[in-house]
């Protein structure tokens, strides 16, 4: 059962910086990937950022490119999103998700097979 734990969340003002932090336990087989999502109030969820455990491509939406990166730590089987220069526009719950098999693109909610708890990340403005 592979299961996913979200740190990292908080409230910044805009302009600052957090970096949020996911652990995953559980895989035992194939080539897992991860992604990070985020849903705001009253908004669809999406796709931020993903990353291929064990290799080098990352994918990120438009509106982070610049801002946000994602990394991994293999040996702490973490993903990391470091997130600077936030905006309000920002604000949302974000969740890690995982999956077996690597994509070469930032995939869609329901191509993740699993999904952590969600953090919430508040920039004022």
């Amino acid at each position: 059962q592979v299961q996913l734990l979200e740190s990292g969340g908080g409230s910044v003002q805009a302009g600052g910086s957090l970096r949020l932090s996911c652990a995953a336990s559980g895989f035992t087989s194939g080539s897992p990937s991860m992604a990070w999502f985020r849903q705001a109030p009253g908004k669809e969820r999406e796709g931020v950022a993903h990353i291929n455990i064990g290799g080098v491509y990352t994918a990120y939406t438009d509106s982070v490119k610049g801002r946000f990166t994602i990394s991994q730590d293999v040996a702490k089987n973490t993903v990391y999103l470091q997130m600077n220069s936030l905006k309000p526009d920002d604000t949302a719950m974000y969740y890690c998700a995982a999956r077996i098999g690597w994509l070469f693109r930032l995939g869609r909610t329901n191509e993740y097979n699993y999904q952590g708890q969600g953090t919430q990340v508040t920039v004022s403005s």
